[in-house]
C-alpha cells in the first residue's frame, strides 16, 4: 500500500487504508480544499492582464473580449447558489470532484480557443466548475473541522484566496510575456489533473439523507434574468449594434431579462425550497449589507480590468510589468483582513467598514487622473490604498449581514452574500466596458474637433514630426508628411482611450463613496458573550 506520509505524535502509520480515520485528516482536506480554492480564484484574476493580448490576437474589442471575464464571473454566481442542493444530492466528494473536473476541462478548452466567442463559450465551463468549487470546499471545510477549530480553518482557506489574488496578474504576465495568452489556462491542466487525483485519494464522500428538491424554475429564471441583461449591458455601444440602446435586440434583451427577473421573484417567494432564499432579505441589515456589497462590486470589481488596459495599452507595460503592480494588493488584504475582524469584535464595526469604503473610493478617485507620463509612485500609491479598503470592508459587512440570521439559515444567507458580490462584479464589468467605448469614442470625438490643422501649434508640432520621421526611419516629401500626421492621430487616439479610462475610475469612485451613506442605517446587534458569529466569505 503507497504511504502518504510516514511517523507521526502517535507513532502511526499513515496509508490509504487509514487517512479518513487519522487526527490530521481534517488537515490533509483543508490543504486539498486551498488547492483547489487558490486554481478557482487565480483564474478569474489571472486573466486580466491578457485581455490586451486577446484583444490583438482576436482583433476583436475591449467591449467584446471583456466577456472573457463578464462570463466566468457570471456562471459563477449562477452556479454557487445550486451548487448545495448538487453538494447534498450527489455527495459533496462527488460535487467537488465534478467542479475541479469542469475547471480543468474548460482551461483545456479555452488553451484551444479558435476566436473570442469560443474562448467566451469555454470560459462558461470553467465558471462553472469555479463554482462548485468554491462553496462545496467550504462546506466540507466546515464540516470536517470542529466549531472550535472553524474559524482557523476558513482563515487558512481566506489565505488561499488572497495569495491568488497577488499572484494571479503576476503569473499571468510572466506566461504571456514568455509563451503566450494560452498558457495562462495551459497551466491549469496538469494542476487540475494533480487536484483530481489527491481528492480522489484523500476526501471521503459525504451525503445529505433528506435532499430537497431542486428549485428548477427559480434556476432558470434566475440564469435568463442575469444573462439578458448583462447581454444588453455590454453590447449598448458595441460597433455591431447600430441601433444603440434602443435598437430590437436592445429592448428584447430588456423585455426579457424583465420577465425572467419576475418569474424569479414570484417563484423564489411560493415554492418551498427555493434556490435563493429571498425572504432573507426581510431582514434591515441583511438586506441593506447585500445591496453595499453588490454596489461595491460593481464599482471596484467592475474596474479592475481597466487598469492592466491602460498598463500595456498605454504606457506600454509587458504582461509581466502589469502583473507585478498587483503583487502587493493581496498581500496587504491578508493582513489587513484579521486586523478588520479584531476591530469588528471590539469597536463599532461600522468604523472599519467605513474606512474600508472611503480607502478603496480614494484609490479609485486617484486613478482618474492617467495621463500617457504616469509615474510609477502614482499608480502604486492608489494600489496601496485600496489593498488596505478591500482588507478593511468584507468582514465588518459580513458581519453586520449575519446578524440575527438563524443557525439553520447561515449557509443559505452566506450563499447569497457571495453570489450577488459576484453579480455585482459581473454587471461592473459589463457597464464599465461598455462605458469605456462610449467615452472613448466621445473623446476622439472631442479632439478631432479640437485640432484645426491650419493652426501655427499643429503646422510646427506637425514640422517636428517630419523631421523625427525622417531621421528615425527614413522617407522625403508626402510620405514624411503623412507619417507625421499619422502619428499626431494616434497620440490622439491613444489620448481618448487614456481619458476614457480616467471617467470609469471616475464613475467607480462614486458609485463606492455613494456606500458611505448606508452604512449609518446599519444596526449593530447585542452579542452575549457565549454567542458566537460564524463569518463564511
Amino acid at each position: 500500500m503507497a504511504k502518504l506520509l510516514n511517523g507521526n505524535s502517535e507513532g502511526q502509520q499513515i496509508t490509504l487504508s487509514n487517512i479518513h480515520l487519522h487526527p490530521s485528516y481534517k488537515w490533509f482536506v483543508l490543504a486539498n480544499i486551498m488547492f483547489g480554492t487558490f486554481m478557482a480564484v487565480l483564474d478569474a484574476t489571472i486573466v486580466n492582464v491578457g485581455l490586451s493580448k486577446m484583444t490583438a490576437a482576436f482583433g476583436t474589442s475591449v467591449d467584446k473580449i471583456e466577456w472573457v471575464l463578464t462570463a466566468y464571473m457570471l456562471v459563477f454566481a449562477v452556479v454557487l447558489p445550486s451548487s448545495g442542493w448538487v453538494a447534498d444530492h450527489f455527495g459533496y466528494k462527488k460535487t467537488y470532484f465534478m467542479g475541479m473536473f469542469l475547471f480543468t476541462l474548460g482551461s483545456l478548452l479555452c488553451s484551444l480557443s479558435w476566436d473570442e466567442n469560443a474562448l467566451i463559450a469555454f470560459r462558461v465551463i470553467q465558471g462553472a466548475g469555479a463554482g462548485f468549487i468554491m462553496p462545496v470546499g467550504m462546506a466540507i471545510i466546515t464540516r470536517e473541522f470542529p466549531p472550535e477549530q472553524r474559524g482557523m480553518a476558513l482563515g487558512f482557506w481566506g489565505i488561499a484566496s488572497a495569495a491568488s489574488v497577488s499572484l494571479g496578474p503576476m503569473v499571468g504576465g510572466y506566461l504571456i510575456d514568455n509563451f503566450s495568452w494560452h498558457a495562462i489556462f495551459d497551466v491549469n491542466v496538469p494542476v487540475g489533473v494533480l487536484g483530481l487525483v489527491v481528492t480522489m485519494i484523500i476526501q471521503r464522500e459525504y451525503k445529505t439523507e433528506h435532499v430537497r428538491k431542486f428549485d428548477f424554475l427559480g434556476f432558470i429564471s434566475m440564469s435568463v434574468f442575469l444573462t439578458s441583461l448583462l447581454l444588453a449591458l455590454s453590447d449598448g455601444n458595441a460597433a455591431w449594434n447600430t441601433g444603440g440602446w434602443t435598437s430590437t435586440f436592445m429592448l428584447s434583451c430588456f423585455a426579457i431579462s424583465l420577465i425572467g427577473l419576475v418569474v424569479f421573484i414570484i417563484t423564489e417567494l411560493t415554492v418551498e425550497h427555493p434556490i435563493v432564499e429571498l425572504r432573507l432579505l426581510k431582514k434591515f441589515n441583511f438586506a441593506i449589507s447585500n445591496l453595499m456589497l453588490f454596489i461595491f462590486g460593481m464599482g471596484l470589481f467592475g474596474s479592475t480590468f481597466l487598469l492592466p488596459l491602460y498598463l500595456q495599452n498605454s504606457l506600454n507595460y509587458t504582461a509581466l510589468q502589469a502583473g507585478i503592480v498587483f503583487f502587493p494588493i493581496g498581500i496587504i488584504q491578508a493582513i489587513m483582513s484579521p486586523i478588520a475582524g479584531w476591530m469588528t469584535d471590539k469597536i463599532n464595526p461600522k468604523i472599519p467598514a467605513f474606512v474600508g469604503i472611503a480607502c478603496t473610493a480614494v484609490s479609485l478617485y486617484l486613478y482618474s487622473f492617467f495621463s500617457l507620463s504616469t509615474e510609477h509612485s502614482q499608480i502604486m500609491l492608489p494600489l496601496y490604498i485600496r489593498g488596505f479598503g478591500m482588507g478593511m470592508i468584507f468582514i465588518p459587512l459580513t458581519t453586520f449581514a449575519l446578524w440575527g440570521i438563524p443557525k439553520e439559515k447561515m449557509a443559505q444567507a452566506s450563499g447569497l452574500l457571495n453570489t450577488i458580490r459576484q453579480i455585482g462584479g459581473s454587471f461592473g464589468v459589463a457597464l464599465l466596458g461598455s462605458l469605456l467605448t462610449r467615452r472613448t469614442l466621445f473623446h476622439t470625438q472631442a479632439f478631432s474637433q479640437a485640432i484645426n490643422s491650419s493652426s501655427p501649434a499643429y503646422q510646427n508640432i506637425s514640422y517636428n514630426l517630419q523631421h523625427f520621421v525622417q531621421y528615425s526611419v527614413g522617407g522625403v516629401g508626402k510620405e514624411v508628411v503623412s507619417r507625421a500626421n499619422a502619428l499626431i492621430v494616434q497620440n490622439m487616439t491613444n489620448q481618448a482611450f487614456i481619458e476614457g479610462i480616467n471617467d470609469d475610475f471616475l464613475i467607480g469612485a462614486i458609485i463606492t463613496v455613494t456606500l458611505i451613506v448606508p452604512i449609518f442605517f446599519l444596526k449593530i446587534g447585542k452579542k452575549k458573550k457565549s454567542e458566537k458569529i460564524e463569518i463564511m466569505e
